[in-house]
């Protein structure tokens, strides 16, 4: 029986937070990606707490297309990631595949200085 998108992208998710969690040191890098927008959340899972978060729908953060606003969404989240004193994070694509506005916001954050 075929899965269906959001199943397949479950199994996925899974799969790749058996291996990625954050700590202090070193948070999780959490992409969420909706039709729209596009979110990115800093998460020590230790503690069970958010340190820092960006997404499309930011006031300061407005653009065309949704490439753009993921471009702006990286670099919003490399520079609170500096301003709570981090410079390395574990990248988690919540079961996107690495391709298209995920890989922008990805390399936007390293253009900004994000280690991953």
């Amino acid at each position: 029986m075929a899965l269906s998108k959001l199943e397949r992208r479950q199994r996925i998710k899974h799969r790749i937070r058996k291996i990625v969690t954050g700590t202090a040191a070193k948070p999780r890098l959490s992409v969420f990606r909706s039709n729209k927008e596009i979110y990115a959340q800093l998460i020590d899972d230790v503690a069970g707490v958010t340190l820092a978060s960006a997404s499309s729908r930011d006031k300061e953060i407005t653009s065309s297309s949704k490439a753009e606003a993921a471009t702006a969404v990286g670099k919003a989240i490399a520079e609170k990631a500096e301003k709570a004193g981090v410079d390395t994070v574990a990248f988690d694509r919540n079961g996107y595949l690495y391709h298209g506005r995920v890989k922008v916001l990805a390399d936007a954050a390293r253009e900004a200085g994000l280690k991953f």
